[in-house]
């Protein structure tokens, strides 16, 4: 039996970073049946190359933004007579919709029903639907790190799952659950150790806890050991509690380089409409600054454009960065299917504007202000984001990254910010190409 893995093209372009989902499910394969023969598709890298598979089952992993591309690529494989499985958060979230693209759709979590998936298939038994279950994190296997090619310089390691915040627009807690759930430590150990690259990331929603401290120290503390580098995703809220300076030091000493923060939104009035300012903390730029004094970069991530927020906000982004010395990395705000957001914001949005469109760069729905126009708000987003990524601030960040972390951390900078200035130009273009269908679409 052939299996092919594919996870579809990302919107702008490749990107350093190897999809996760693809040597994992590589590594659940073949803990479940080490005779299937296994082909991994990064689309990114390769847009083409699903074209020219040799099959039997294929599993495609769909995001909201890569939910059109994902169909198209199965409808061709299934033109052809092979089957085809949905799995990812968007699948989970629009299952009978995924489903009109596929023979069957994991909703969840693979871990507990990945095994009967392929069991099913190999019997002609195939379900339409198969609901994982959220497991604890205990035997699951080390990604097959190296397996995928094309020249990506990252692989993912995970500590946890889950998530206690009420975020508006997020879709973790509703895909992992509220309940945060860790892996033992050894095993994160162990994959780390497995990573063929000196630099890693640590994918998880959050590196550090406000309820969890300790457990982020004895994390950080088994990492010590390690020489390879990484960088993380880490919530403001608990750089400022009590055990925060001994949890930041163990932290960098593990080889913590930058942790990309979520910013959320620039006032505290959309910050407080996102229900977000529960895992931000007391003061968040003294937060920011915290993470520097720590010898720690940092990266704000951030959305623009809820119907809360003015065109002030998108100037005084540019403001924040420069004040902090930290990079910024905006997107629109998009209401993904299954969050509070998204039924929050239904009766406003754009009902002609595919899932295509939800890739952080379209505004998605009507604003109360009627000179928030949508084209008003993509333009001053476009200004906004290539005013950031301008070669001169890139490199006036990369000579502000805290020296503790140099050279690992320099260079990571660079890496971080010029594809996304790479990719943000590919989208400006793309946006200015398809202006006036996309205008034509909402007015419908």
């Amino acid at each position: 039996m052939k299996l092919c893995i594919i996870f579809p093209p990302l919107p702008f372009g490749w990107t350093p970073v190897a999809p996760p989902i693809l040597e994992y499910l590589a590594a659940l394969t073949r803990q479940a049946d080490p005779s299937i023969e296994i082909q991994l598709i990064s689309g990114s890298a390769t847009p083409e190359a699903y074209k020219s598979v040799e099959c039997d089952l294929a599993a495609i992993s769909i995001l909201t933004p890569t939910a059109v591309s994902g169909y198209n690529i199965a409808d061709s494989l299934r033109a052809r007579g092979i089957k085809v499985v949905f799995g990812g958060m968007h699948a989970s979230a629009m299952p009978e919709e995924a489903k009109t693209h596929g023979d069957a759709v994991v909703i969840g979590e693979a871990e507990s029903c990945w095994p009967r998936v392929l069991k099913d298939f190999r019997a002609g038994t195939l379900q339409s639907f198969y609901r994982g279950e959220q497991l604890e994190l205990t035997g699951m296997p080390t990604p097959l790190y190296g397996m995928l090619k094309n020249n990506h310089q990252f692989r993912i390691v995970n500590t946890s799952r889950g998530c206690p915040f009420n975020c508006t627009f997020c879709s973790v807690k509703p895909f992992f659950g509220a309940k945060i759930r860790f892996r033992p430590i050894e095993d994160v150990v162990r994959d780390v150790a497995a990573i063929p690259e000196k630099m890693y990331e640590i994918g998880d929603e959050n590196i550090w806890w406000s309820s969890e401290t300790k457990r982020a120290i004895e994390l950080f503390t088994a990492l010590k050991g390690s020489p390879k580098k990484y960088m993380a995703f880490g919530s403001l809220g608990p750089v400022l509690a009590p055990e925060g300076s001994r949890m930041l030091n163990a932290a960098r000493e593990s080889g913590l380089l930058s942790v990309w923060v979520g910013w959320d939104a620039i006032s505290e009035h959309s910050l407080k409409a996102y229900k977000a300012n529960g895992k931000i903390g007391v003061d968040r730029e003294r937060a920011v600054r915290t993470l520097k004094d720590h010898g720690i970069d940092v990266s704000l991530f951030y959305m623009l454009g809820s119907r809360e927020d003015t065109f002030d906000d998108f100037k005084r982004a540019i403001e924040v960065a420069d004040r902090l010395g930290v990079s910024m990395h905006p997107s629109l705000v998009v209401p993904y299917p299954g969050t509070v957001l998204s039924r929050e914001y239904e009766p406003y949005i754009y009902k002609d504007l595919g899932w295509e469109y939800y890739n952080g760069s379209y505004a998605l729905f009507d604003h109360p202000d009627p000179m928030m126009t949508p084209e008003l708000r993509e333009e001053h987003f476009y200004i906004s984001l290539l005013e950031q990524l301008s070669l001169p601030r890139v490199l006036r960040h990369m000579m502000k990254v805290p020296m503790a972390g140099f050279p690992y951390a320099h260079i990571l900078s660079l890496m971080s910010q010029l594809p996304v200035r790479k990719g943000v130009k590919i989208a400006f273009e793309q946006w200015k190409a398809n202006r006036e269908s996309v205008r034509a679409k909402r007015q419908r």
